[in-house]
C-alpha cells in the first residue's frame, strides 16, 4: 500500500510539474524541456494571500536585498522553470523566453500570446519586482496565464532571481 501511495504521489508531482505554466499558451508546447529535479521540484503549494509581497513568518515584508544569493544555486531552483522557459532569444515554448528579463516590461515579448493582465500591468521586471511575482504570481498578477504556484522559500526564489539576473546581462 506505502509503494502504491508513493508511486501515485510521484505521478502526480510530474503531472503538477507538467502543467505548471498554464498549458499551451503560446509558443512551441511540444518542445522538449529537461526534467526537473526533485530538488527543484520541493516547491509549497501557495497560502491563499491578500498581498503579492513578500512577508516573513512574523509578517514583515522581506527584501530581496536583504538576501545573499547564489546564482548557482538558482540555477537549481530554475530546474523547475524549464518546463515552460527557455533563455533563447525568441524560443517561447509554453511560457515566453525569458531572454533578458530583468530590466524587461512584462508582456512584450514578441509572438508570445500574453494574458491581457499581463500586457496591461505596466511592469518592469527588476530584481525586487521578480523576487515578489515569483512568491505568487497569481496573486501578483491576477489574471496571468502562469499556473506556476510559486517559489515559497525566500532563500530559493533570492537566488532564483540571482540566476536570472545573470542570464540577462
Amino acid at each position: 500500500m506505502k509503494r502504491n501511495f508513493l508511486m501515485g504521489a510521484a505521478a502526480l508531482a510530474s503531472l503538477v510539474t507538467l502543467s505548471a505554466c498554464g498549458g499551451g499558451a503560446g509558443g512551441d508546447a511540444n518542445a522538449p524541456a529537461p526534467a526537473a529535479t526533485e530538488d527543484a521540484m520541493a516547491v509549497e503549494t501557495p497560502a491563499a494571500t491578500e498581498t503579492p509581497a513578500a512577508a516573513a513568518a512574523d509578517g514583515a515584508k522581506v527584501e530581496y536585498a536583504s538576501f545573499t544569493t547564489d546564482a548557482a544555486a538558482g540555477e537549481k531552483v530554475f530546474a523547475a522553470c524549464r518546463t515552460c522557459h527557455v533563455f533563447d532569444e525568441g524560443v517561447n515554448r509554453v511560457g515566453p523566453s525569458l531572454h533578458k528579463i530583468v530590466g524587461r516590461k512584462s508582456g512584450s515579448v514578441a509572438g508570445f500570446s500574453y494574458s491581457d493582465a499581463n500586457k496591461n500591468s505596466g511592469i518592469t521586471w527588476t530584481p525586487d519586482v521578480l523576487f515578489a511575482y515569483l512568491e505568487d504570481p497569481k496573486a501578483y498578477i491576477p489574471g496571468t496565464k502562469m499556473a506556476f504556484p510559486g517559489v515559497k522559500d525566500a532563500q530559493k526564489r533570492a537566488d532564483l532571481v540571482a540566476y536570472l539576473e545573470a542570464q540577462s546581462k
